[in-house]
């Protein structure tokens, strides 16, 4: 009789749980709506790409403080967690697990390249999440081998073009040589870009390629002032050898005009190179922190940061914005926050006015952003002046 008595109790004890969730469901269904929009990121806080990285994640974390203290997006917070990874892949991989792990991550920024390549077909498996990051390898720029990553600006290829199309204006016919590194960042661009000057009329009378690290640079600029280029292109450097080259190509009466790419472009890099690097060169997809054309969203940034941020700070800034954005469209359309509707809202993104952080309007139709600017570095004033018009591709 007990027995029995205990297993009525437990029925209507079940029943009553049950009714209570039916009652609720709708209460759930709307706490569910009210998630926060996460964004995960392996972040190199520590080791040879700090600089770059503790920048990135301020401007990721100050873009989601502004979303948040604005109300958030439809109701909904963003949530930035972040993760420090050293810039080695292997740990950026355990820290994307981690981090997925214990939160929905609708949005994920990665480190390097490297992570990006591996991580793809978790990625794709998962199909949960966007991913943008640090890299602007030209391979990460094909929609169909990776339809859930895109790049914060040109790929390598693309600043490349960049550059090519101002040296194509300014001096048309013009010698370009190339010197990059021995690695994957270094090689990426070079193959392509060759036959880019060529259909643009210009003409590589030089290739040279050097260790990463390497510090004697001797023999390779007796041959870059063999070639006599009128201007030289470096890529896959960070900031040495390329004050070698420019000194000592300078002392032995080179007047080649000398230019770089994203990385080696933050005002802070160009400036170490001293007196020789006057006039220094290269492509940046975005608006330097001090510009004082008019930015809207820079003079927000300079408000809540009066010092000087670096552009991986504006990096890691528009990555945000540009996430947030994604997932401002997919909730309008009223669909699910996963990595293939993110994606189709920010390939919807046309004519998209980013607060002069990029100073035309952006249109992103694939995995790149193809627009950047010429800027040259003025030494007496310590820093980097716009040198060309926005050049979009």
């Amino acid at each position: 009789m007990d027995t029995q008595r205990t297993s009525i109790q437990r029925r209507n004890l079940l029943l009553g749980v049950a009714g209570a969730a039916a009652l609720t469901s709708p209460l759930s269904v709307l706490a569910q709506g009210a998630e926060d929009i996460v964004i995960g990121g392996s972040i190199p806080l520590t080791g040879v790409f700090a600089f770059a990285g503790v920048g990135i994640n301020a401007g990721i974390g100050d873009y989601v403080k502004m979303v948040n203290d604005a109300g958030g997006i439809k109701g909904r917070k963003l949530k930035y967690v972040p993760e420090d990874t050293g810039y080695k892949v292997d740990v950026s991989v355990a820290a994307y697990k981690k981090i997925t792990s214990q939160n929905k991550v609708n949005l994920y920024y990665g480190d390097s390249t490297g992570f990006s390549k591996t991580i793809n077909p978790e990625l794709d498996r998962a199909g949960t999440t966007l991913m943008a990051g640090a890299s602007f390898a030209s391979e990460l720029n094909d929609p169909v081998k990776y339809p859930n990553q895109f790049l914060v600006g040109p790929d390598y290829t693309e600043m490349f073009g960049i550059l090519l199309k101002h040296i194509a204006k300014e001096k048309p016919g013009a010698k370009v040589a190339f010197v990059y590194s021995d690695s994957e960042f270094g090689r990426d661009p070079i193959e392509k870009s060759e036959a880019a000057a060529k259909a643009l009329g210009l003409s590589v009378p030089v290739k040279i390629m050097t260790p990463a690290g390497s510090v004697d640079v001797s023999g390779e600029v007796i041959k870059l002032r063999r070639a006599a280029p009128d201007y030289t292109i470096f890529h896959g450097y960070i900031l040495a050898p390329i004050p070698e080259f420019i000194t000592q190509g300078k002392q032995q009466g080179m007047t080649s005009k000398w230019m770089g790419t994203f990385w080696t472009m933050d005002s802070s890099t160009v400036m170490k190179m001293g007196p020789d690097g006057d006039g220094f060169m290269g492509v940046m997809p975005y608006r330097y922190y001090y510009d004082t054309e008019k930015a809207p969203m820079l003079e927000k940034i300079r408000a809540l940061r009066p010092e000087y941020q670096s552009t991986a700070y504006i990096q890691g800034f528009l990555a945000a914005m540009l996430f947030t954005e994604a997932a401002k469209r997919t909730l309008d359309a009223g669909k699910p926050l996963d990595g293939k509707n993110l994606k189709a809202a920010l390939n919807s993104i046309k004519d998209f006015d980013t607060g002069g952080l990029i100073g035309v309007p952006i249109t992103i139709s694939g995995n790149s952003i193809p627009v950047g600017r010429v800027y040259r570095a003025d030494m007496k004033a310590q820093k980097m002046v716009a040198a060309s018009d926005w050049i979009k591709l």
